[in-house]
């Protein structure tokens, strides 16, 4: 990695604080040549796109290195040159110690002290690469340095233009019904480059724009790693109890002529925002940090002003209200139940995984039990597979029929870990089922599944045996137990249930009536 930098996070500042005003952008060389009332003439060394200077500045040194900061224009009338400079190293000392400032350009003055600008200092120019500018006599050097400032400021109002319609249009992405995705697409789009949201364990949760190539994308997961809360980061001792240190809010590197940067969000939970482009411009780490500010805001538990909402739901639920009666507070008519596991075993996802879930499903209504993560989704929202999670879906229901849609959801998910697929949808086509009265096939279910009613694990194996086609290892897979203890769950069904569950006739019937209990 290249010029790695870090901004240690030493403040403690809430992710609502402004962000900062970008610095005044650097000024082309080559705009202020085009400037006609300068007559400024380019005689000697490049003039690069990229060449630029951050400030004017007026010196007769001999020797100016010790008063240079890097990015000026030096302008001089010559007064410092000796006349035997030409026959000897005058001015290749004097070019390469401006050089090595980091001077940008060397503007020359016509008067009063020289007629035309000494051809030694031009091929010194030309040798060591710096632009030689000559200064007619009509042009003072403060004319100079104010057509730099006034070039500073135009561009200095331009980017803050550019800043400001990046931070509106970045709101605007936030109240959109899918905030996360399309924060990440409009960053992506001002910066002209890539956007990516990493979550607490460094997975991608979500990505945006064009993708660089292998080594910067690594190189930003590392750099995600850096700005990430907790002891575990690159270079951070390890051991029973590691030692606290300050964890840096924002990291940027350069690799593989891709510009990148890290911001950790807010709240430490381990969230953090990558971006990679081509260029980096003055504002792009306001904008960056706007887009920060509202990722943290979109994941957490508190989002888009619904938390008093919410819990007015959930107390009228409590108190005995209606799902339907509840319903509008939560700003929808029909709903779909997601269930979502990890897709990796390891242990069960938290609070904070579960929130950066809800948020790229466009909800933040979920429950976190055991291993599995439960959002209630609106409607309107068709929910997709998610990197990293197995979802199952439910069909969209009415509020009474929550609870159906929370037990399609279920049944959904556990075909999808059996078929090791990301995400697997409740079917809605008409069945067969539907020509019986409810009341008709419900009594039939609790005749039939009487005997094994008081066994839920015989029942919930027996309803995942048979919606698996009688597969052992998929369903030991679906429910998380050996394939011999399945074989000796369902012996145990057909033996209470006094049926052939390898009839067809027989495993139909039960399906059925499984349906409806």
């Amino acid at each position: 990695m290249e010029g790695t930098s870090t901004v240690p996070d030493t403040s403690a500042t809430s992710v609502t604080s402004a962000p900062p005003v970008p610095p005044t952008p650097p000024v082309p060389l080559s705009a202020l040549l085009a400037r006609e009332d300068l007559g400024l003439r380019h005689i000697a060394g490049p003039v690069e796109q990229d060449t630029v200077i951050h400030w004017a500045h007026t010196s007769e040194m001999a020797d100016p290195y010790p008063y240079l900061l890097g990015g000026e224009l030096l302008l001089t009338a010559g007064v410092h040159i000796p006349e035997a400079a030409g026959s000897g190293t005058y001015f290749d000392d004097y070019v390469s110690r401006i050089v090595a400032a980091g001077g940008a350009a060397l503007g020359f003055g016509l008067a009063p002290v020289h007629d035309t600008v000494p051809r030694a200092l031009v091929a010194a120019c030309d040798t060591y690469g710096l632009p030689l500018l000559e200064v007619p006599p009509q042009t003072t050097f403060s004319g100079v340095a104010r057509a730099v400032w006034e070039l500073m400021a135009q561009a200095r109002l331009a980017e803050l233009r550019r800043v400001t319609e990046a931070q509106q249009s970045l709101a605007a992405a936030a109240a959109r019904p899918d905030p996360v995705a399309a924060v990440l697409r409009q960053l992506a789009q001002r910066v002209g480059g890539w956007a990516v949201l990493y979550g607490p364990e460094g997975a991608e949760l979500a990505r945006a724009g064009r993708t660089p190539q292998d080594g910067p994308v690594v190189a930003l997961g590392a750099l995600a790693a850096v700005v990430r809360p907790g002891p575990t980061r690159p270079g951070v001792p390890q051991g029973p109890t590691p030692p606290p240190t300050p964890t840096p809010s924002s990291a940027t590197d350069t690799v593989g002529g891709s510009h990148l940067a890290a911001y950790a969000l807010g709240g430490g939970r381990g969230f953090v925002l990558g971006v990679a482009a081509p260029r980096r411009d003055p504002g792009d780490h306001t904008i960056a940090s706007v887009a920060a500010v509202l990722l943290s805001l979109l994941t957490g538990e508190q989002q888009s002003g619904s938390g008093s909402a919410r819990s007015a739901a959930l107390v009228r639920l409590l108190l005995g209200s209606a799902p339907e009666d509840v319903a509008p507070l939560l700003g929808g008519d029909r709903w779909t139940v997601v269930h979502a596991r990890p897709a990796a075993d390891g242990p069960a996802p938290d609070a904070v995984a579960a929130s950066a879930l809800g948020a790229a499903l466009g909800s933040a209504l979920i429950d976190t039990g055991g291993n599995v993560v439960r959002v209630l989704v609106p409607g309107d929202r068709e929910p997709a597979a998610q990197k990293g999670w197995i979802c199952g879906v439910s069909a969209a229901v009415a509020p009474h029929e929550w609870a159906s849609a929370d037990g399609q959801a279920a049944r959904a998910l556990a075909r999808a870990r059996a078929t090791r697929t990301p995400l697997v949808r409740h079917g809605e086509r008409p069945a067969l089922a539907d020509l019986v009265p409810p009341a008709d096939a419900a009594a039939h279910a609790r005749a039939l599944l009487a005997p094994i009613a008081a066994a839920p694990a015989l029942t919930e194996t027996l309803r995942t045996w048979l919606s698996l086609h009688g597969s052992w290892d998929r369903t030991a897979v679906a429910l998380s137990v050996h394939r011999n203890t399945v074989r000796q769950r369902i012996a145990r069904c057909a033996a209470l249930l006094e049926a052939d569950l390898d009839d067809a006739d027989v495993r139909m019937e039960l399906w059925f009536a499984l349906r409806e209990s």
